[in-house]
C-alpha cells in the first residue's frame, strides 16, 4: 500500500477499528475514510452501495460488526445474524464490484465448534455443532469467511479473513448489559472498589459517563444501590459482594486490541490471500488466519488479576447456576506466527492499561 492509498475502515469507533486507525496513522497512512453509523448504515444495501460508487476506496478494513456478550447473543439471536450478515454481503460484495486491491473482514473464534480440540486450529472450522448461545453470531461471521474465499476463487479478488481471540482495550464496551466479560469484571469491580469505600463521588461519575438502564448519577442513592445489585455488585454490612456468571473454571484467551490492529495492518500491508492456504492444497478452504495469544486463563484466575489491578478488597461471588459458554477456547497461532507476526503485550500489563484508559475517559 502506498501511504496515500485510499483506505476505508468500516467500524472506525469500535474496539478494534479504533485501533486500527490509530496503527494506520501512527505508520503514515494519510488517505483513511470512515463513517459513523448515523451517517452511513451498512446494513441498508442502497446506502452501502453509493458509498462505494462515490468514494471508489482501494483497501477495505471491515471491522464492523453488532457484537455483544453472551446475555446480548443468546437475547437478540435474529439481530446478531440479519444485521451481521448484511453487514458482510454489503461491504464484501461492494467492494468486488468496485475493484477494491485488498479487503481484510474480521470474525472471531466463536466461529468454532463448542466441544473443539485445544487448541484451535483454522482447520477445525465446521467439523462439529457450535456453543447454541452465540451460534447465530458465528454463523454468519463462518459465512463471512467463505464469502471471502468464494470471491477470491470465483472473481480473483484478494480478500483476507482473520478471526480474533477475546480482545480488550481502548474504546471497549463497557456497557454491562452487553459487554464482554473482561470489560464487565473492570467496570463491575471499579464500582465495586467504589461501593466498598462508600466514594459515591466516583459512583455518580461512572453512572454520569455511562447510565445504566436509565440510571445516571443523578439519580437517588437507593435507585443506584438496587441497579447496582441487579448487576451483580452489592453491598451488606460486612462487605461488597461481586456476581459474576458462571462457575469461574471455563478458560479464555485475551488479545490487548492495538496487538490485534498491528497484526490487521501486517497482514493488509505484506501478506495476500495466496499465503493463507498451502500451495499444494487440493481444495481452497479454511484459509483464515487466528489472532491471538496462544496463552489462556481460568475465568476464576482473571477475575483475582482484575481485583488485585484495581484495588477491589469485597468479595467475589461465581454464580454457578449461571451458563459458562464454552469451558475452553484457546487458538493455535502457528499459521499467524509463520506468516511472521506475534503478540506484544501481556495481559496483566494491559489490564492496568485499559483500567487507567477507563478511569481517565
Amino acid at each position: 500500500m502506498r501511504k496515500d492509498s485510499k483506505i476505508y475502515i468500516a467500524g472506525h469507533r469500535g474496539l478494534v477499528g479504533s485501533a486500527i486507525v490509530n496503527n494506520l496513522k501512527d505508520r503514515g497512512y494519510t488517505n483513511l475514510i470512515f463513517r459513523k453509523h448515523k451517517e452511513l448504515d451498512l446494513v441498508d444495501t442502497t446506502a452501502v452501495a453509493n458509498f462505494f460508487k462515490e468514494q471508489q476506496p482501494e483497501y477495505v478494513i471491515l471491522a464492523a460488526a453488532k457484537v455483544g456478550g453472551i446475555v446480548a447473543n443468546n437475547t437478540y439471536r435474529a439481530d446478531f445474524i440479519y444485521d451481521n450478515l448484511m453487514i458482510q454481503n454489503n461491504v464484501i460484495h461492494q467492494s468486488y464490484l468496485h475493484g477494491v486491491k485488498k479487503l481484510l473482514f474480521l470474525g472471531s473464534t466463536c466461529i468454532y465448534p463448542k466441544a473443539c480440540p485445544q487448541p484451535m486450529k483454522e482447520e477445525y472450522l465446521l467439523t462439529d455443532e457450535l456453543e447454541y448461545t452465540n451460534e447465530p453470531y458465528a454463523i454468519a461471521k463462518i459465512a463471512g469467511i467463505k464469502m471471502c474465499e468464494s470471491y477470491n476463487l470465483q472473481y480473483g479478488t484478494n480478500f483476507i479473513s482473520v478471526m480474533p481471540t477475546n480482545l480488550y482495550g481502548p474504546n471497549d464496551n463497557f456497557d454491562l448489559e452487553k459487554s464482554h466479560v473482561l470489560p464487565a469484571l473492570i467496570r463491575k469491580m471499579h464500582l465495586g472498589k467504589a461501593l466498598y469505600e462508600n466514594d459515591w463521588t466516583a459512583i455518580r461519575k461512572d453512572l454520569d459517563r455511562l447510565p445504566i438502564n436509565g440510571v445516571s448519577g443523578v439519580s437517588e442513592e437507593k435507585l443506584i444501590l438496587e441497579t447496582l445489585k441487579k448487576q451483580g455488585v452489592s453491598k451488606n454490612k460486612d462487605t461488597t459482594n461481586i456476581e459474576i456468571w458462571g462457575s469461574g473454571k471455563p478458560m479464555r484467551e485475551f488479545l490487548w486490541s492495538e496487538d490485534m490492529a498491528d497484526a490487521c495492518v501486517f497482514l493488509i500491508e505484506d501478506r495476500d490471500f495466496k499465503d493463507c492456504f498451502g500451495s499444494d492444497a487440493k481444495e481452497v478452504r479454511n484459509t483464515h488466519i487466528n489472532i491471538g495469544t496462544g496463552e489462556d486463563i481460568t475465568i476464576n484466575n482473571l477475575a483475582n488479576l482484575v481485583k488485585t489491578t484495581i484495588g477491589f478488597e469485597g468479595a467475589l461471588f461465581f454464580n454457578a447456576d449461571k451458563p459458562d459458554g464454552t469451558m475452553k477456547k484457546l487458538t493455535d497461532v502457528a499459521k499467524l506466527h509463520n506468516l511472521g507476526w506475534r503478540h506484544t503485550v501481556a495481559l496483566p500489563n494491559g489490564i492496568k492499561r485499559v483500567y487507567d484508559w477507563y478511569t481517565n475517559q
